[in-house]
Order: C-alpha cells, then sequence, then structure tokens
C-alpha cells in the first residue's frame, strides 16, 4: 500500500504533558477563547468590505501551522524540561498569532492598548521561549547522538530503522558502505547469525524471537568499538562495519562476537524455557568492486560455525 503524502499518524499518539499538566492543549483553547470574548466585548465587526484576505490567509495559516507544530511536538516527545519549554514557546505564539488574526475582524477603539500590548509581547516572547528549548534540545541531541553512535554514523536516516531491534537494516549499511568506499578509507564487514533460530519462532512466537533478537543487538552493541556500526541484516542475521580493520581483524573480531552469542542464555518468561543457540559467521573487506547488498549477498553464503 502506498504511503500517504501527510502521515497523519501522529495524531494517534498520546499529547505529552506541559509542566505537568496533560490537559494543556484544552488550556491554550480556553486562552484563546478568552480572547475571542475580548474582542466581541470591547470591539466590533468589521465589515465584510474591509477585511484583507491576504491577512487573513497569511495570519490564519500561521496560527494554524504553530498548532500543528506543537502539537507534533507533544505527539513525538515524552515530558520534560526540553519540552516544556519548546511547547510553552510554541504555544505564546500561537496565541500571538491568534490575536494577531481577531484583529482582521474586530474593530477595536483607540482607548483599548491590552490589544497592542498582546500584538508586540506575545509572539517575541513566544521566539525567546522557543529558542532557548532549541538551545536545550540541542544539548539533548549531543547527549543521544553518544548513544546511537553504534547504531548510526554520519547521517541519521529513521527510514531505514528497523522496528524490532531499533538499529539500522541492510539499505542503511549499505550506504555507510558507500561513504566509506567514496572516502577511501579501509574496512571490513562481519555477519552473524543464529542456527536453529527458525525453532524458536516455531516452539515459542513471534514475540519472544523478536525479544532474543533485541537482546542480542544489544549483546553486540556492549561488545563492541564505539567506531563500529550495527545493523539488522534480515530475520535473526546482524551485520556489522569495521572501520580501519583489515580482514584478518575483521575475522577474529567476528570470533570473539560468537562466543558473546553463544554465552547469552535467553529465557523465555520467568521460570521458563532456557534458550541457547549456536552462531554463524563470516567476514570479508570493505574494499570490493561489487555493490554493497552484494557483497553482504556474499557474506550471507559464506556463513561459518
Amino acid at each position: 500500500m502506498r504511503t500517504p503524502f501527510i502521515d497523519i499518524r501522529w495524531l494517534q499518539f498520546p499529547q505529552a504533558p506541559v509542566l505537568r499538566v496533560q490537559h494543556f492543549g484544552h488550556a491554550l483553547l480556553l486562552l484563546m477563547s478568552g480572547v475571542l470574548w475580548l474582542f466581541g466585548q470591547y470591539g466590533a465587526l468589521k465589515p465584510v468590505l474591509q477585511w484583507q484576505w491576504i491577512d487573513i490567509v497569511g495570519e490564519g495559516g500561521m496560527a494554524l501551522m504553530l498548532g500543528v507544530w506543537l502539537t507534533q511536538v507533544r505527539a513525538s516527545r515524552p515530558a520534560g524540561v526540553v519540552t516544556n519549554w519548546l511547547c510553552l514557546g510554541l504555544a505564546t505564539m500561537v496565541l500571538g498569532a491568534w490575536v494577531d488574526w481577531m484583529d482582521e475582524f474586530w474593530a477595536l477603539p483607540k482607548s483599548v492598548v491590552w490589544d497592542n500590548w498582546m500584538e508586540s509581547t506575545l509572539t517575541p516572547m513566544g521566539v525567546a521561549l522557543l529558542t532557548w528549548g532549541l538551545h536545550l534540545w540541542r544539548q539533548e541531541q549531543l547527549v543521544l547522538n553518544e548513544q546511537l553512535r553504534q547504531r548510526e554514523r554520519m547521517f541519521r536516516e529513521h527510514r531505514s530503522l528497523d522496528g524490532v531491534t531499533q538499529l539500522g537494516d541492510a539499505s542503511y549499511m549499505a550506504q555507510q558502505v558507500e561513504l566509506e568506499r567514496r572516502a577511501a578509507r579501509p574496512g571490513a564487514l562481519v555477519m552473524l547469525g543464529f542456527d536453529g533460530f527458525d525453532a524458536v519462532l516455531r516452539e515459542h512466537g513471534l514475540a519472544q524471537a523478536e525479544r532474543m533478537l533485541q537482546s542480542a543487538g544489544q549483546i553486540l552493541l556492549l561488545n563492541l568499538s564505539p567506531d563500529a556500526l550495527l545493523c539488522r541484516y534480515g530475520a535473526d542475521r546482524f551485520v556489522l562495519l569495521l572501520p580501519g580493520c583489515t580482514e584478518a581483524e575483521a575475522h577474529a573480531v567476528a570470533a570473539d562476537l560468537r562466543i558473546a552469542l553463544m554465552s547469552f542464555v535467553f529465557h523465555t518468561s520467568p521460570g521458563g524455557a532456557r534458550i541457547k543457540l549456536s552462531v554463524a559467521a563470516a567476514s570479508c573487506s570493505t574494499e570490493s568492486q561489487e555493490a554493497p547488498h552484494d557483497v553482504m549477498i556474499g557474506l550471507l553464503g559464506r556463513l561459518w560455525t
């Protein structure tokens, strides 16, 4: 099925609380209703002939898009300090844009000063709050980048993320190998996989098999150097890139990782089955004329136990 141009699945996720307020969006709508009430109480509707449609569409569209951004942030981030500042900044900007939009429909007497005050302070205040939130977000990203170093290298592509292990997939690894070749950097590839994994899938089900793969991915990450990249090739096969390694060194790394995985005992549940499988491995240099996908297919056919 073709992916829709606009993905609205984020609407299905719960909205993160802001400042521990779960109904932060409702509070913002209440404030916007209060602004509307103020304009209706102190102003008079402008005749339709006086409406500036370019300003109405522009300012209304800005308020709508800011609201979408706010909803996206709350739907995609957990609660926390960074989320608080980002959402406060966007909410203040939404309120400022809403006041600007109300001005297009209502005429206020010159004696009313709160309108000008809100127009001149809300948007700049929101920009300042959002800027501070972005600064904190950058610090957060630096920490996350360090945690994800062995899962991604040089660029981030969420569309190439494996949903089970949260590692990159074969396409992501192929892109990384291509980057290494263009930079003329030596390196090696290692592929690992379980023997008898199909039996685990049949006897214990998909959920337990996926849990086993997740655990195996964590074990491999713990046994890799910081500059190595680990991806899931498919099924129970993992592939890793070892920058600067010769094929002989990669063979030794593969042997060590086999031992680590074969020492791993997976428990299906408390008091349940204990699963321990043998592991197959293969390695090769990245310096080849073959396409990266073909190199990995070759590794798949040369797995040794």
